[in-house]
């Protein structure tokens, strides 16, 4: 951002400077990464922006302006630059520490809420003539047990019990780090109660749970998919900030796709369903090996928002 002149920066003149720069230099979405980063300065919505576009921004404000922008021009993910995400229509605390959640993700949420309500009992009793019978609430919905791995930032398992009530989940991952987040996530939305987080690769901890408490409804996850062939071109705001660890899957890309199919039938209820994203790039391959496991059935690829294959999507038979 050039240095204070005569004319005031006022939030239109920085929302058009900052737009053009990030466009100048490759950064995705270039006015919404303006529209956070100013906002995020102001601590106003971002609506409010264009609301006040006449506001001049303080010395202070564009001194904080001037660092952000410079760390965003060097593809630094704007979400990590102001601490925050939105995912399924709800702000989650992000960093380093987890993957940025993405709109992709939000097709296993939308399957699984559709999925949920489609099959949810729609039954009432009898009712006769007494006052009792009639006037009797209908029964609570049966309780859902979902199991979410490779958490992250809890984004996926939190959208889930905002929206499904009866819902208990369990939150996996093997990074420590990222289910202190996803904690701090689910106390930021009230919903940690019903979220049970557990450390571990993979299924470990969810088969655990299976034999202990018996087994899940739904199983799903946004594991590592991305190959060694397609890293050379990942994006650097995701390749030189986001935690590799959550990124890459080997040669192919399904190192950890395989494993999750071969056993998720282990863990999964009879109807039950198993979702799993994975790149566009092999997601007919992560459903052929889908299709090999006897216990899966009805194996077919969803497509995100952006019509791309992009989640295999099973019941467990």
């Amino acid at each position: 951002m050039p240095a204070a002149e005569q004319t005031a920066w006022t939030t239109r003149r920085l929302l058009d400077w900052m737009s053009g720069a990030f466009k100048d230099k490759g950064v995705d979405s270039p006015r919404l990464c303006a529209e956070m980063l100013i906002a995020h300065v102001l601590e106003c919505e971002r609506l409010r922006l264009y609301m006040e576009t006449d506001r001049p921004a303080s010395p202070d404000e564009l001194g904080k302006l001037r660092n952000l922008t410079a760390r965003a021009l060097k593809h630094e993910p704007v979400q990590y630059l102001v601490g925050e995400a939105w995912f399924f229509g709800s702000p989650f605390h992000v960093d380093r520490r987890a993957l940025i959640p993405r709109p992709s993700t939000e097709t296993i949420v939308e399957h699984v809420l559709q999925h949920a309500r489609r099959t949810a009992p729609t039954d009432t009793p009898h009712q006769t003539d007494t006052d009792a019978t009639a006037s009797a609430p209908p029964p609570p919905p049966s309780p859902l047990r979902i199991a979410d791995v490779c958490t992250g930032s809890g984004c996926m398992a939190i959208a889930l019990a905002i929206q499904l009530e009866h819902a208990t989940i369990l939150a996996t991952d093997i990074s420590p780090d990222a289910l202190a987040l996803a904690a701090a996530n689910a106390d930021r939305h009230n919903v940690a109660p019903r979220i049970e987080l557990g450390e571990g690769d993979l299924l470990e901890p969810v088969l655990a749970a299976a034999s202990e408490h018996g087994a899940f409804d739904y199983l799903v996850t946004n594991p590592p998919y991305i190959s060694d062939a397609e890293w050379d071109v990942v994006p650097p705001n995701v390749k030189d900030h986001e935690p590799v660890l959550a990124l890459r899957a080997g040669s192919d890309g399904l190192d950890m796709i395989r494993p999750l199919i071969e056993r998720a039938h282990e863990c999964v209820r009879p109807g039950g369903l198993v979702l799993i994203e994975t790149a566009a790039s092999h997601a007919e391959q992560a459903a052929e090996i889908a299709r090999t496991n006897a216990h899966l059935t009805g194996v077919h690829v969803l497509k995100d928002f952006e019509g791309l294959p992009r989640v295999v999507c099973a019941t467990r038979a």
